[in-house]
């Protein structure tokens, strides 16, 4: 072994033993730095260099614009949670957004609005503004939606995209730019107009404005990149993880229903899923005024299971006033029947010329109960006068 190697291998050793008594000496901290140092990666975002919005060019070689938009872009990318909840939410109501939107000739990218606006969820700002699309009470009321106590339709997602719809015409007329229509719905169109005048420009992105209209386009076109392209920015996931569209029953209802709770479960569903789906009902009973009429939509794998399947035309409803009448309206003899073998709720409720859900009602049923044998069950009948 010449003198060389034995040198070499000395070395080595020696590195080995060095390095052996300094991991040796590290406290866990200093451990766990290092492979956070060596696994955890964040990397900064390529931009797009042709955005549009709502087939408008935006000026993205803008340095304010680039940087504005890198910020937004960075903010819901890496704000992981969210984003991902937006996904999801946005496969279940876009659909019915878009639709509204190409009726009212409004471009699609105005669905993006909604996200940037409230996330998808039934929220209320510090001013008051509520719903998908953050609509003031007075503002609501101009475009034609209820707002009382009991009925709030700027939580009804279609009745108040066609209101925001509205807007986006009456803007539009005005701007005849889209990228100052959508900054208008934060700001106002006497507040867009305000600042043109005075700033002498004619488009968004030249503007100095405050900080949330200044942020609030970008966002949008943010959050339209995000949803557009998901895998680009690392969001990965299976058809069947985002929420889906729920089908439903739309119940035509023109008088009043004192107790919504019980109407859902006569009609199949219970009050949680009716005031899921109608968070437009604000209170837990819905007073009809004259020649007014509602639509209360509940799910229709609930309701099918029901006599009413029978009265379903294009998953539309009509109750007419039958159902929720009050008890002192009418008189009533009352009866016992003892359920005999082979009778069922259904064949009962034809032999006693009665509803099941009728029957169901009187006797605290729900819709998944059945009669047993030997079971006494109360009938009403109207007493002919």
């Amino acid at each position: 072994m010449n003198a060389k190697f034995k040198f070499y291998l000395f070395s080595l050793l020696l590195a080995g033993f060095v390095g052996f008594f300094i991991h040796a000496s590290l406290t866990e901290d200093d451990k766990l730095q290092k492979e956070f140092e060596n696994y955890y990666r964040i990397y900064a975002l390529s931009i797009n260099d042709n955005l549009t919005f709502a087939g408008e060019k935006v000026p993205i070689s803008d340095f304010d614009v680039k940087e504005r938009y890198d910020r937004e872009l960075l903010t819901n990318v890496y704000w992981q949670s969210q984003t991902l909840l937006i996904l999801k939410r946005a496969n279940r109501f876009f659909p019915a957004i878009q639709s509204i939107l190409k009726k009212n000739n409004i471009p699609d990218d105005f669905k993006y609005i909604s996200l940037a606006e409230s996330g998808l969820q039934n929220v209320v700002s510090p001013s008051g503004a509520a719903g998908f699309w953050q609509l003031l009470d007075k503002t609501a009321k101009s475009y034609g939606l209820e707002v009382t106590d009991e009925v709030d339709e700027r939580y009804h997602l279609e009745k108040s995209t066609e209101a925001a719809c509205k807007y986006f015409n009456e803007a539009h007329k005005e701007f005849n730019d889209w990228a100052l229509v959508a900054a208008s719905y934060n700001m106002g169109i006497d507040g867009i107009k305000k600042q043109l005048q005075s700033q002498g420009v004619n488009n968004y992105y030249d503007l100095y404005l405050n900080t949330e209209t200044s942020r609030y386009v970008l966002r949008t076109l943010a959050l339209k990149e995000v949803l557009e392209h998901p895998s680009q920015f690392g969001f990965n996931f299976n058809r069947k993880q985002l929420y889906d569209f729920i089908p439903t029953i739309k119940v035509k209802v023109n008088s009043t229903i004192p107790d919504l709770a019980k109407f859902a479960l006569d009609n199949g569903a219970n009050y949680k899923l009716l005031k899921i789906l109608n968070p437009w009902l604000r209170k837990s009973s819905l007073t009809v005024a004259t020649d007014k009429t509602y639509f209360i939509s509940l799910p229709k794998d609930k309701v099918i299971q029901t006599d009413i399947i029978e009265k379903i035309n294009n998953d539309t409803v009509d109750l007419v006033n039958t159902h929720f009448k009050a008890v002192e309206e009418e008189a009533f003899s009352v009866f016992e029947h003892t359920v005999e073998k082979g009778e069922s709720i259904q064949s009962l409720a034809k032999k006693y010329n009665v509803s099941v859900n009728d029957l169901r009602k009187w006797n605290n049923m729900n819709a998944m109960d059945q009669v047993k044998t030997g079971k006494i069950i109360k009938i009403k009948k109207t007493i002919e006068e």
